[in-house]
């Protein structure tokens, strides 16, 4: 129970930071803070800052990255890439977990780095394109460089590469086309479910139903939603990883690997924990909302 209440308070800490406005990355240290590069499992590598989450993919044919981060990012990723013996040029397709600043920022910059194919979840291509105008909650306040989108991605859709195989599951509400990635992973001669949580979480300010004068965020919000956690119910997990390193207890599970420590990035039931205690805070928005339109 100690360790499902610090997980609690993580995700609970990574989804009120987003209020009216978007957080300023000078708030949130963390996701500018370098963090040692490692391997996860397999050909699964971590690269992202101290809370920001980017995973590089290892392939004979090159590489894939999910999230470009902040658009100051770039630099950060590349160094932790390279620290890892690998180049940031190798990069062949970059991938996304959902359209909001501090995740996909600093798309244009890599594009034009590496030039790698940028394929996006149907539901955040006006988001991404825009450079973060078209987005349903944060369009007014928030802009980045625009990126162009190389392929449209469905729920279901397969991306390979040197013989990986990403699947991307369409989990929105966070945003319209939040995107959780599945992948498998060959580690210690066990193939290893690995869940890349996009978002889960209902940000301050969100409208998840029609109130007099307060239409919801977007139609079907909510019903988005109550979608998105049956389809993580529903996915296979042994290793668990997100979006925020916070969604997974990144920081604690890496101590314990310094530690000595082994398999600590294995964690069933560290997922469905969290999957149920994000759908529960969900639920009682829902129904705080709902009442308070009575």
């Amino acid at each position: 129970m100690k360790v499902l209440r610090v997980l609690t308070a993580a995700l609970v800490m990574v989804g009120i930071t987003l209020g009216a406005r978007p957080a300023a990355a000078d708030e949130h240290p963390e996701w500018t803070t370098p963090f040692p590069a490692f391997r996860i499992a397999g050909n699964l590598y971590y690269v992202g800052s101290k809370d920001l989450a980017s995973y590089l993919v290892v392939t004979p044919q090159g590489n894939i990255l999910i999230n470009s981060s902040l658009e100051s990012s770039p630099a950060l990723i590349q160094r932790s890439i390279e620290s890892l013996g690998f180049k940031l040029s190798d990069t062949r397709i970059l991938l996304l977990s959902h359209a909001h600043w501090d995740h996909d920022a600093g798309s244009a910059k890599l594009l034009q780095a590496t030039g790698a194919k940028y394929m996006v979840m149907d539901g955040d291509v006006p988001v991404v394109e825009s450079g973060g105008k078209a987005d349903f909650y944060y369009g007014a306040t928030t802009h980045y460089p625009p990126a162009r989108v190389d392929r449209v991605l469905h729920d279901g859709d397969v991306v390979e590469l040197g013989g990986t195989r990403l699947v991307a599951h369409k989990t929105p509400g966070h945003t319209r086309g939040c995107t959780t990635w599945t992948m498998q992973v060959r580690e210690g001669g066990a193939m290893r479910n690995v869940v890349i949580v996009g978002s889960w979480n209902v940000n301050p300010g969100f409208r998840l139903v029609d109130l007099p004068g307060r239409p919801a965020s977007y139609p079907g919000i909510a019903a988005d939603y109550q979608r998105t956690f049956r389809t993580l119910a529903s996915l296979p997990c042994d290793i668990f990883l997100g979006a925020h390193g916070a969604y997974f207890n990144m920081l604690q599970k890496y101590a314990r690997l310094q530690q000595g420590a082994k398999d600590v990035w294995v964690d069933p039931a560290g997922y469905r924990a969290a999957v149920a205690e994000r759908q529960a805070a969900f639920l009682r928005e829902l129904h705080r909302q709902q009442a308070s339109g009575r």
